[in-house]
């Protein structure tokens, strides 16, 4: 029941993806350890926070279709029903409501 300590070289970059965020830990000083039969990764280093990849940029695809019933139901044109379905998210519902009751 010894235990092994050995450093890990070439990791260029540790992430920890989180709910929400990302900690990512550039250059990063990693000390393996194995001790009891279980291994144990120390990683030393400065964070940084990031949204993930898929919050960060998410772009809605707004069918035709979506964007015409909008603008039928609304009186918009395509481009505003568009916009408006965008920024709802897709929600047809949500769209439509935001679109009526602008004053």
């Amino acid at each position: 029941m010894g235990m092994g300590l050995e450093e890990l070289p070439g990791v260029f970059k540790v992430t920890l993806h989180m709910k929400g965020k990302n900690l990512v830990i550039p250059d990063p000083q990693i000390t393996v350890m194995k001790m009891s039969g279980q291994t144990i990764y120390q990683v030393v280093g400065e964070a940084t926070e990031e949204l993930p990849e898929a919050q960060a940029e998410t772009k809605i695809e707004i069918s035709d279709e979506d964007a015409q019933l909008v603008s039928a139901q609304t009186g918009v044109s395509l481009e505003v029903a568009r916009k408006a379905l965008e920024t709802t998210k897709g929600d047809l519902a949500q769209a439509i409501m935001l679109l009526t009751t602008k004053g």
